[in-house]
């Protein structure tokens, strides 16, 4: 049944009338073939790749208002997402695997409002993360990522790279080796991407900091193809890290 369902469609959802990032940003959605359902929810938008049960791309506006935000309370109410047809992994998958259950649009960009929050905590967002990884130099970006997004209003592509050869779970969740976050900031033309393995760092971030390209190379996916050809070139071929500010960072 899984693999009719892939052959059949890729299932577009409903864009929610409300989902700022889907209605200006839309062009931005990343062009490829290797998820099976586009789901829009109201603050994020994914591609979900049913055979490693997790998404291959999460993208999301994150404006300079919602990082400036007093947090609403945190409920961590993991759950499915009922907008997976074939359904997602679930809460099970992860209980005494080891890993922890890495948000990829992290719970603390969410905290804007109460809907945001709520819908970070479904399953479609989460990764099997090994804790050093997902507790240190994972946490460590999200919050430089937040900081950018305090002086810009920015978008944030992120996902596991879904490759790999161990599994948690009844579902047979992917453990990737490495997970990528892409920052663009639209009022600037600029951009900058992180390859990190899924593993505990030392290392100071910008030493992770890569090309858009390189990124595209591993995952096969085109991030921002709707681009102008000359605007997209010169965008994923940059990692220009001096012209971010590393001042919370090391």
């Amino acid at each position: 049944m899984k693999k009719l369902l892939q052959i059949v469609c890729l299932v577009l959802l409903t864009i929610t009338p409300s989902t700022l990032l889907a209605e200006i940003y839309k062009e931005l959605i990343p062009k490829e073939n290797i998820s099976d359902y586009i789901v829009h929810h109201e603050y994020y938008s994914l591609g979900y790749d049913e055979e490693t049960e997790q998404a291959a791309w999460v993208m999301y506006e994150y404006t300079k208002e919602e990082a400036s935000t007093p947090r609403v309370q945190r409920k961590d109410r993991f759950r499915p997402d009922p907008a997976i047809p074939t359904h997602s992994a679930t809460l099970q998958d992860y209980k005494k695997s080891g890993f922890d259950r890495g948000h990829l649009a992290p719970a603390a960009d969410m905290a804007f409002c109460t809907q945001a929050m709520r819908d970070s905590f479904l399953m479609s967002n989460m990764s099997p993360q090994r804790p050093k990884f997902n507790r240190g130099i994972w946490k460590k970006l999200e919050a430089q990522v937040r900081k950018w997004a305090e002086q810009d209003t920015i978008i944030v592509v992120t996902a596991g790279v879904l490759s790999g050869n161990q599994y948690i779970g009844r579902n047979h969740v992917l453990v990737p080796e490495a997970y990528y976050k892409i920052i663009y900031v639209p009022s600037q033309n600029k951009a900058i991407a992180f390859l990190l393995p899924n593993k505990g760092s030392k290392k100071k971030l910008s030493s992770f900091a890569v090309s858009i390209n390189t990124i595209e190379a591993l995952t096969g996916i085109n991030f921002f193809s709707a681009m102008e050809d000359s605007q997209e070139d010169t965008l994923e071929s940059q990692c220009n890290i001096t012209s971010w500010d590393w001042a919370r960072t090391k």
